[in-house]
């Protein structure tokens, strides 16, 4: 077991967790945001991101900083914390970016562990190969035992209280994702960054984003911490936070500023497009869009940047306070809506559904059903896999309506959970809030319960009395169980 990481409480694969990193003396809370910080060129200092939005870690290229003339030497001398001026956790990376960027770097892992080390990073990061997607398989799995080879060695690297990550390759196939996890799971290494996604989310590949994490998930074990490298937009937060991940790196507040870009989390705006502001940070409450397109390029891109990460940091606050009420899937469903493949990307997380479920707290507050996606939501699943518990004999009436004393027993049968106990009707879930227009999914997968249950239970004679259930749910229905409508009684 990492005892450096711990979870508080979990909704869906999402979590509240505590990240202790020794060597800086802190621990980090996540869901967290790292804030990439560039070196040579500090958008908002460091010390800002601690004192104005309460960083509490951030990430830096160690590479940029072993090769620069300006850089290295005041680096080894002062160390990280002093030359960033930060009080907090830092993250370094390794060079990898260069590395997919350029093609090759000069350094190797040895090199650049102990070089991490030495500059007082807290979080260190070997030298990987970031597999693009869609690469030939043969490729991918060449290039993912290199960066295993590596991990190993980073393994038997002597880095005292650095922690080390363990990225996670594989290019777009989940099989090597997941056999990759499972290698570096095995590893006594420290932290889990799921790598080389950053081209899936600049061209909104949120379908296969949520199937990559979700096959990294399956081969690590809940006592590590997940990283997303490169999740720097705050739309799929959300989305990431419930298949599993803790932590993300973002330069994306500096450069969209740089391109005069404004977050949202349902989005991004371009400055010369804006009337208003849609936001209350102290930045957009102070001033206009006017007002920003008015003033000298860097005065105008720094208040550009402070507003972006106040909308990032914001989102992550919002994330933790779902997990925390159990609401983070009402959540996700609503950050869906922002964007096609958003949606994408959340039907995708529901094939996932079962692996969710696992992690899911077994009782929240009350369920909202909010869109046809809801009907596949783990709480549904959870209840149709406990339907397998009951042993039931005699005549069973499942019905929409009141009890009929002309059955051995009278279920409930609510879509889109299905059949359950009258006497659970007070329960968790079961005191969803559901439309009263519901969509044929819903009554579809209450269908599927009925199935499931009467499947069975083959001892058992079971009828289904329901209202308006439409034909493609009736049609699911088993022909051994007897249908009524209750509108015709």
């Amino acid at each position: 077991m990492r005892d450096h990481f711990e979870v508080g409480r979990y909704d869906a694969a999402g979590r509240l967790g505590e990240l202790t990193v020794p060597r800086a003396g802190v621990t980090v809370e996540t869901p967290a945001l790292l804030p990439v910080v560039n070196p040579h060129v500090q958008t908002i200092e460091p010390s800002t991101l601690a004192s104005e939005f309460g960083a509490e870690i951030l990430i830096t290229n160690s590479y940029i900083l072993h090769q620069s003339d300006d850089l290295r030497e005041p680096a080894e001398e002062q160390g990280l914390h002093e030359l960033l001026d930060f009080p907090g956790a830092i993250m370094t990376d390794s060079g990898s970016f260069q590395l997919a960027e350029y093609g090759e770097i000069d350094v190797t892992t040895e090199e650049i562990l102990a070089f991490q080390q030495e500059i007082g990073s807290d979080i260190g990061t070997p030298v990987d190969i970031p597999t693009p997607p869609d690469v030939a398989r043969e490729r991918a799995e060449s290039e993912l035992a290199t960066t295993q080879e590596r991990l190993e060695i980073a393994d038997g690297v002597d880095t005292g209280e650095m922690l080390t990550t363990a990225p996670i390759q594989g290019s777009t196939y989940p099989d090597l994702r997941e056999r990759a996890a499972e290698h570096a799971h095995g590893t006594d290494l420290d932290v889990f960054p799921v790598g080389a996604v950053v081209p899936l989310m600049n061209e909104y590949r949120y379908d296969d984003l949520a199937d990559v994490v979700a096959a990294c998930k399956r081969g690590l074990g809940e006592d590590a911490p997940v990283h997303l490298f490169g999740a720097g937009h705050p739309m799929m937060f959300a989305m990431a936070v419930a298949l599993g991940c803790d932590l993300f790196d973002s330069a994306a507040y500096a450069l969209y500023a740089r391109d005069g870009r404004y977050l949202t989390v349902r989005g991004t705006e371009h400055l010369d497009d804006m009337e208003y502001f849609p936001c209350s940070c102290p930045v957009c409450v102070e001033y206009e869009p006017a007002d920003l397109r008015a003033m000298d390029d860097q005065r105008g891109e720094d208040l550009l940047a402070r507003h972006n990460l106040h909308v990032t940091y914001g989102e992550i606050r919002t994330i933790k306070q779902a997990i925390r009420d159990g609401d983070l899937m009402e959540l996700v469903d609503s950050r869906a809506r922002a964007h096609p493949t958003m949606l994408d990307g959340y039907r995708t997380l529901l094939d996932h559904a079962e692996q969710l479920e696992t992690t899911d707290r077994i009782a929240k507050d009350t369920v909202f059903h909010t869109s046809t996606e809801s009907a596949r939501r783990p709480e549904v699943v959870r209840h149709h896999q406990r339907l397998d518990r009951f042993d039931l004999s005699g005549s069973i009436l499942l019905t929409e309506g009141e009890r009929d004393e002309g059955y051995d027993e009278s279920w409930q049968v609510t879509p889109p959970f299905g059949p359950y106990p009258r006497e659970m009707s007070d329960a968790y879930p079961f005191t969803a809030e559901v439309p009263e227009r519901l969509a044929p999914q819903a009554y579809e997968t209450a269908a599927d319960g009925v199935a499931r249950l009467a499947a069975c239970n083959p001892g058992a004679t079971f009828t289904l009395a329901h209202f308006e259930w439409p034909e493609s749910a009736l049609a699911r229905v088993p022909d051994s169980v007897t249908v009524r409508h209750l509108g015709e009684d």
